[in-house]
């Protein structure tokens, strides 16, 4: 049947839930986690686009990252919930190839965007003079630019290379959508290229940003452990505290998920991983750079003020 088989038959998504009551409460769970990341991400795009105050190259990045974890909830959770809530677990050949098109895309332009993120971070603290000069639109608009281009290349690459491979047997995908290394268990051919390549673009895709963040990192540290006063302390502390907390939950499920050899990787610890990635963090990403941040609570109190003096006139 080779390729044209594949089009007609799809594939069938084991999932991550039964219909048992603990995994109906763990779906509702997700469905929740889901509908925060849905408003959280909006509503803090919207924040950024409606206060000239944020419009700073962080806002910028935040306003690109909150973007990139909408997209990623609504490319994985919606498909899901439908297929557990109808019992019918199949997904397309296409369906199947543009889900890991934009999960590859979206994962590894926001690890790269998280560490281009730690260069702004340095830059603030260690040149704050020069800072207008070194993060200008211009600036802004190439980390960004780069972090979209070399994710969606990264994505176009996985999904050509998977769904060129011929796929026989039950095609019963063990995870909850369709992931690139749950996939080639099903290849009818010997995929150890593939996987080489796939290890390759893996280690590329999250050591290069982590060794920037590192980098950054340690110049901040030297900066910092230079600075005499107490309160210099806290506002770099404080500058840096909700990056180092939304690179620290996507990276360890990423190095965890991904950096593993594969005879210690079984499939629901990977599920698991998976749910921190593709739910979890795009819901703290808002919480982490709202709740912690008086610019951006300053930008929601001004906008629900606009709307109660609103609603009485």
């Amino acid at each position: 049947w080779g390729i044209w088989g594949d089009l007609v038959y799809g594939f069938i998504l084991v999932g991550i839930f039964s219909h048992s009551q603990t995994d109906l409460v763990l779906f509702s769970a997700v469905m929740v986690v889901f509908t925060v990341a849905l408003c959280g991400n909006v509503l803090l795009i919207f924040l950024i686009y409606m206060d000239p105050q944020l419009h700073t190259p962080m806002y910028f990045f935040l306003n690109q990252l909150s973007l990139m974890d909408l997209m990623l909830v609504c490319n994985i959770v919606p498909k899901m919930a439908a297929n557990f809530l109808s019992g019918r677990k199949s997904i397309s050949f296409v369906g199947c190839g543009i889900q890991i098109g934009l999960f590859v895309s979206l994962v590894g332009s926001e690890g790269l965007l998280l560490g281009l993120m730690a260069y702004d971070r340095y830059v603030a603290i260690s040149h704050p003079l020069h800072y207008p000069i070194l993060m200008n639109q211009k600036v802004c608009l190439q980390i960004t630019g780069s972090s979209w281009a070399f994710g969606i290349i990264d994505g176009v690459i996985q999904m050509v290379a998977a769904m060129s491979l011929p796929y026989c047997g039950l095609r019963n995908v063990d995870h909850f959508f369709c992931e690139v290394q749950a996939l080639l268990k099903l290849a009818c051919v010997d995929t150890s290229l593939f996987d080489t390549l796939l290890f390759a673009c893996c280690v590329f895709m999250l050591l290069l940003p982590f060794s920037i963040i590192v980098a950054s990192y340690s110049c901040i540290l030297g900066t910092v452990l230079r600075m005499r006063s107490a309160q210099t302390w806290k506002k770099a502390l404080a500058t840096c505290s909700s990056h180092l907390t939304a690179v620290t939950v996507f990276y360890g499920a990423a190095m965890f998920t991904y950096l593993r050899p594969r005879r210690y990787r079984p499939p629901s610890h990977d599920k698991v991983a998976s749910i921190f990635y593709t739910v979890l963090t795009p819901m703290l990403n808002p919480l982490i750079y709202s709740l912690r941040n008086q610019e951006v609570m300053g930008a929601l109190r001004k906008v629900l003020n606009r709307c109660r003096i609103g609603s009485q006139h």
